[in-house]
């Protein structure tokens, strides 16, 4: 009996070690580290927990949902979703870290002005945002019409299901609120799944920035990002292109200074489609050869969305497009820049400058502090005027 109760505890002996010893913090989370366990502490927050507190959720008593649950009583769906008031800026979440967010899931009403919602994220008690960002902008979907994405970066499922797969590591504090630039009432539901767990020394903050330029100048750029300065890399970018002239639109070229970079750049992409990783103008034929553009959306780069309105009061062709430097970050360690031409073409095979209206988001990793961010544009500025029911 001894030798049965010897042997049963060497062979359990590892199985105790691996419970208790791992140096793996749960982050930078793939398919081939599934399999690894970790110590790091699984939260949420969202209206039926709005601070996610372990054992705290589907606890409320009133709420959005509690008319609806009213035969039921606690714990049925009494507050899935929150209202936000004109000109009011709502938290939608305050975590004390370490930790890191891993998910974000929104999910606006479709018929609302997706360019109205201010998302704003603070990392460890920061005053000024790391993130400022409109709703749909931040989520690929700028137009404020729905989008299909299928990438790693942005989720978006019908009908305004809208997902965030950046990792967005912080070390003391999380700060997120959404502000409510419309003239109406903001029916928001919302999930910010994160995780509590050690941060390596090497881990940077999760940056993004909305600019708009409408028109771009003639002869001039729109500039997606300036006035980064610190250690980072550059992780992606998301534009609203709106052609304000007839014909194609895509020969501008992208071009990325770094570290002190002046009238040239260390990096100088070929041409608007070829940096969204298309080609050739995103076209493909019709079965009678006449040209289409064609949406497309892969892990990396895409063009989910080409509007091409009918009708006399739409006639502006408009397009969505994302590039994440996923596997192939543009790296800095003092400061970067980032502009990109609007260029077709005019008579005699000649480019011409156009004066297109550009919207951007810059998605980047930093050290802290960063330069405070441009002024975001008015409500008026920001507003995109589409005659369409959604």
């Amino acid at each position: 009996m001894k030798k049965f109760i010897l042997a049963l505890l060497i062979t359990s002996l590892p199985v105790v070690i691996l419970a208790q010893r791992t140096d793996f913090n749960g982050l930078e989370m793939n398919m081939g580290n599934l399999h690894r366990l970790s110590h790091a502490k699984s939260r949420s927050i969202s209206p039926e927990n709005f601070t996610g507190e372990k054992g705290k959720g589907g606890m409320a008593t009133e709420g959005l949902g509690a008319y609806h649950a009213r035969d039921l009583g606690q714990g049925w769906k009494i507050s899935p979703k929150v209202d936000i008031e004109p000109g009011e800026t709502f938290t939608m979440a305050e975590i004390e870290g370490p930790g890191a967010i891993q998910h974000i899931w929104v999910t606006p009403h479709p018929q609302s002005n997706w360019r109205f919602y201010i998302l704003r994220f603070y990392w460890d008690g920061e005053e000024e945002p790391s993130v400022e960002v409109p709703l749909g902008d931040f989520f690929a979907c700028g137009w404020n019409i729905f989008a299909q994405v299928s990438s790693l970066a942005i989720c978006v499922n019908p009908q305004s299901g809208f997902n965030c797969y950046w990792t967005m590591p912080f070390r003391k504090s999380c700060k997120i609120t959404l502000e409510n630039l419309d003239f109406e009432k903001f029916r928001l539901y919302y999930q910010i799944d994160y995780t509590l767990t050690e941060v390596p020394e090497d881990a940077a903050y999760f940056h993004a920035q909305f600019r708009r330029t409408n028109p771009v100048p003639y002869k001039s750029v729109h500039t997606i990002l300036d006035g980064v300065k610190g250690w980072g890399h550059f992780v992606g970018c998301y534009m609203c292109w709106g052609a304000n002239e007839n014909g194609w639109w895509g020969e501008g070229e992208i071009k990325f200074y770094i570290d002190g970079d002046k009238e040239f750049p260390t990096i100088c992409g070929t041409g608007t489609e070829d940096y969204f990783c298309g080609s050739y103008g995103f076209r493909t034929r019709k079965e009678n050869r006449e040209y289409q553009y064609q949406t497309f959306t892969t892990p990396y780069a895409g063009m989910p969305q080409v509007i091409m309105p009918e009708g006399i009061w739409n006639t502006q062709l408009r397009f969505g497009l994302y590039r994440w430097h996923i596997t192939d970050p543009v790296r800095f360690e003092k400061d970067l820049k980032i502009t990109i031409q609007a260029l077709g073409w005019r008579s005699g095979r000649r480019y011409m400058p156009l004066k297109d209206d550009l919207a951007s988001v810059a998605y980047w990793y930093q050290t802290e502090p960063h330069t405070p961010f441009p002024e975001l544009p008015d409500r008026d500025e920001l507003e995109v005027i589409f005659f369409e029911d959604k």
